[in-house]
């Protein structure tokens, strides 16, 4: 029983991963969008090669932020350019989500893409500070008094001490241990 669901569940996961590439392949490929839309800090351009020119008008986009439903409510450019290619952009858009749509003079809608602007990138301004006019205040810190002759030749003293009773120590205990 154990071997057979086993069975029944690797056949049904095979049976499933062989048929999505199929399904990919069948499925009518979605509209692409026949526009790009890109953003630099706060301007948002829009570009198309899908629009013709109808009494001398290729077409109007629209921005659209998200509280605003259609066409007639975002903010509206007319696309300017060649036969070859169309363009339009806006400028100081604040940040957030948007949606861009182009519809061209014949009526079309060219597509439509939607769009996140950071906003504009913030510059910053470097000053210059005035430099102390008395320089740095380095100094020879604690060692900085000048201490006898008497006092070094104690230093002195006791620092060759500590390193002949070191020898001494150290020479006791390689030395074998003696009763």
């Amino acid at each position: 029983m154990r071997n057979s669901s086993l069975l029944l569940r690797s056949g049904l996961t095979l049976a499933a991963a062989s048929v999505l590439p199929l399904a990919a392949v069948a499925a009518p490929a979605a509209a692409v969008s026949g526009i790009s839309v890109s953003t630099t800090g706060s301007t948002v351009s829009v570009t198309t090669s899908a629009c013709t020119n109808v009494n001398g008008s290729w077409g109007t986009t629209s921005l659209l932020n998200s509280r605003q439903a259609n066409f007639a409510q975002g903010r509206q450019v007319s696309l300017s350019g060649t036969s070859a290619l169309q363009s339009a952009a806006w400028s100081t858009v604040s940040a957030g989500t948007y949606t861009v749509i182009v519809v061209c003079s014949n009526g079309v809608t060219a597509g439509t893409q939607s769009v996140i602007v950071s906003g504009a990138t913030p510059t910053r301004t470097i000053s210059a500070t005035a430099s102390p006019s008395r320089g740095v205040m380095g100094g020879m810190g604690g060692s900085s008094t000048d201490y006898g002759t008497l006092t070094l030749v104690g230093g002195g003293v006791l620092v060759v001490a500590g390193g002949l009773a070191t020898a001494w120590f150290l020479r006791r205990k390689s030395k074998p241990y003696r009763l």
